[in-house]
């Protein structure tokens, strides 16, 4: 039988027998510490090193004042609580017994953590090229032989929980419910946001001369987007192609290709995007947007994607298939769906 791409990967063998030999009410927080770094990674999903950059750039928000009634969770504790969630979304029962809290703050903490992380790092972490960053963008998509592209423009599906309130609005097209993630990658595999419609004109004020043509810098995106001056896709293989526009079509779609790869780190990290979790619709955006902005310290970084967290993306009995997507022809998106989650305009 094959894995749930949505299932956890085997435990080392060291991690497997720390498991095994823990003593009765010794929780897995209190072992964590002697963790080594590799042990360390496969439960949190960062190194030890990323993990506490991580706290001390959101330390003082999760910070919670100690009272006569109460010794508040260390903010430590609560980094590591919402990082495994994001890596599993594991059952609240289950987590509370591994860190020795209970349930309800569970999900708490799950709610502040992600808020903090949102708050505090998305605007530092997510937003489009400029200056020299963009020129380093502009120069790695002309070394792929596609020239002016800030960036590739794509969306994904994210599995949820039918809503109480109007569930037939997030039935996607293979009859599962889900929120899109729309967002622009660039050559590193970073999520860039998406303000595009209302600022792409002023942030990128460029243009290259070819052959007496004006190409001004602009996004790629598959036949679902519209053609825009800002916004550039391939032609349609329904239609009958000649030489020269096959070969612009493929040039393109090899370039945008950043997008699925980046999709596929972000949700093989932090699979809580690719299974359906019990938390409250309200919350989605932030627990995405907080995912993405981790996985852009964890591109900036460099910490490492671990051969084992790569998902595959071909559906199976035991994988949500991701929708079609319908060619656009006009000026809107036909994405099917009423809800679009685009990263950089939640705050």
């Amino acid at each position: 039988m094959e894995p749930n791409p949505g299932d956890d990967p085997a435990p080392t063998a060291a991690l497997l027998c720390s498991l095994l030999t823990r003593r009765p009410g010794q929780n897995l927080w209190a072992t964590a510490e002697a963790f080594d770094d590799e042990e360390w990674k496969a439960q949190f999903r960062v190194s030890r090193v990323t993990f506490d950059y991580l706290l001390d750039l959101i330390g003082p928000a999760i910070k919670r004042r100690r009272t006569n009634y109460r010794v508040p969770i260390e903010p430590r504790r609560r980094l590591a609580i919402t990082l495994w969630w994001f890596a599993r979304s594991g059952e609240y029962r289950s987590i509370a017994d591994m860190f020795d809290v209970g349930i309800a703050t569970v999900c708490m903490i799950v709610r502040q953590v992600s808020s903090a992380i949102v708050e505090r790092l998305f605007h530092r972490f997510v937003s489009l090229p400029s200056g020299p960053r963009l020129d380093d963008t502009l120069q790695a998509f002309k070394d792929r032989c596609y020239p002016q592209c800030a960036g590739a423009i794509g969306g994904t599906h994210i599995p949820i929980a039918p809503p109480r309130d109007n569930p037939d609005h997030y039935l996607n097209k293979s009859g599962w419910h889900s929120v899109i993630l729309q967002a622009v990658v660039d050559h590193n595999l970073w999520l860039l946001g998406n303000h595009v419609k209302l600022k792409l004109g002023c942030v990128f004020q460029r243009s290259l001369l070819s052959e007496g043509v004006e190409i001004p810098v602009h996004l790629i995106g598959d036949t679902s987007f519209p053609l825009k001056p800002w916004l550039m896709k391939g032609y349609s293989e329904e239609q009958q192609l000649s030489p020269e526009r096959r070969r612009f079509t493929y040039t393109l779609t090899s370039a945008r290709s950043v997008v699925d790869a980046a999709f596929t780190r972000l949700k093989g990290r932090w699979r809580c995007l690719l299974k359906k979790s019990d938390i409250d619709i309200s919350m989605m955006p932030r627990v995405v947007a907080a995912c993405c902005v981790l996985h852009n310290i964890c591109e900036v970084r460099g910490d490492s994607f671990l051969p084992e967290w790569n998902i595959d993306m071909a559906p199976s009995e035991s994988y949500l298939r991701q929708p079609d997507t319908e060619s656009s022809e006009g000026d809107t998106c036909k994405t099917g769906e009423s809800v679009i989650f685009y990263i950089s305009v939640y705050y």
